[in-house]
């Protein structure tokens, strides 16, 4: 069996310069944070080189006032909320297959949860990025101000990317304050409470409804108004330490579709838990032709159904991605340009 170098520099520049060798010598590298989203994409065709990202853990500034963090990419989500909280702020992160997420682990694979419903995904408050390319240079998009100036925005490129055009190795974002309070409310009425609960005057932060019909809200904000409108509910209020135990939960397939189309995709279906709030639900199942329909259905619907951590029998016969997007000769062009000899994990990604 081969055998894979495992490198895990201590700075960008040792990380940078550790690539552009591997890189020379027409060595395969696949980048690794945490390893929580190891298993999402296509299987690798071949990797010689793993190289870690978690020695690279430090906060590098953290503005309070200004309300902004800049870190390096392998401290983790956790180690990180627990420094922002001293000042009474968070970042809105709360991805599945918790805990033990890296911050760049988060980007490169565009996983989310819950508090989506609210806060956007991570695109919509990173604004500075830091990313090693298979030359050895280290690239930066954005800054570390929330008001940047205008043009093409580069660092979205490697958000969801995978690895496929460089390795981030910082990132900055704007902070969130500290919710004043915080509760989290339940009910087993199904797709129809999880409608009333979304047109509630307050909206709440996050819904999840899972196929027994169970749904679980969350509401944050001043405690008379979220008293208030959970008090109109009248559902059932439970500890909010129920989030923490949700976000252990693996998806092996991410559905998204419009909001309005999700229930439809999802009828008929079990193993599922859904963020109808955003058109989103994660299922679990070992049939690739089942797998192959749901597809059908959710790209008619206008969406689309990828493998997050799909087992073995169904990646050898279903695509991690389904069908390929319109972009997907731009995408191509792209991967050629920031990483011509194609060394960072082939074959995982789209290109």
């Amino acid at each position: 069996m081969k055998s894979i170098a495992v490198e895990k520099p201590r700075t960008a520049e040792e990380l940078a310069n550790t690539l552009r060798e591997a890189a020379a010598a027409g060595k395969a590298v696949s980048p690794v944070g945490g390893g929580r989203a190891a298993a999402m994409g296509g299987v690798l065709d071949r990797c010689d080189v793993e190289l870690h990202t978690t020695r690279l853990d430090r906060v590098i500034e953290h503005a309070p006032a200004d309300m902004v963090v800049t870190v390096e990419a392998g401290i983790t989500l956790e180690v990180l909320q627990a420094q922002l909280a001293k000042t009474g702020q968070f970042l809105p992160l709360d991805p599945f297959n918790s805990p033990g997420h890296t911050i760049g682990g988060i980007l490169a694979s565009g996983w989310s949860g819950p508090l989506r419903m609210r806060y956007g995904s991570a695109r919509d408050f990173l604004i500075g990025i830091r990313v090693a390319l298979p030359d050895g240079r280290l690239a930066s998009a954005g800054g570390r101000v929330v008001k940047n100036v205008s043009g093409y925005d580069m660092m979205k490129l490697h958000l969801g990317a995978l690895g496929a055009l460089g390795v981030i190795v910082a990132a900055s974002f704007k902070l969130f304050p500290a919710p004043l309070h915080d509760v989290t409310v339940t009910s087993s009425g199904g797709w129809d409470d999880a409608d009333r609960v979304l047109a509630m005057p307050l909206a709440p932060s996050a819904v999840e409804l899972f196929e027994d019909g169970r749904v679980y809200a969350r509401f944050l904000g001043s405690r008379d108004a979220v008293s208030r409108v959970t008090a109109d509910l009248g559902w059932q209020e439970v500890d909010g330490k129920w989030w923490l135990d949700h976000a252990r939960a693996v998806p092996m397939m991410r559905i998204s579709t419009p909001r309005e189309k999700l229930r439809e995709v999802m009828d008929g279906r079990t193993s599922w838990w859904a963020s109808p709030g955003v058109g989103v639900a994660h299922w679990s199942c070992e049939s690739p032709g089942e797998v192959t329909e749901a597809r059908k259905k959710a790209e008619t619907a206008g969406g689309s159904l990828v493998l997050m951590a799909a087992t073995d029998e169904v990646k050898s016969t279903v695509d991690a991605w389904g069908t390929a997007p319109a972009t997907l000769d731009v995408m191509r062009k792209l991967k050629d340009a920031f990483d011509p000899d194609h060394v960072l994990n082939p074959g995982r990604f789209l290109v």
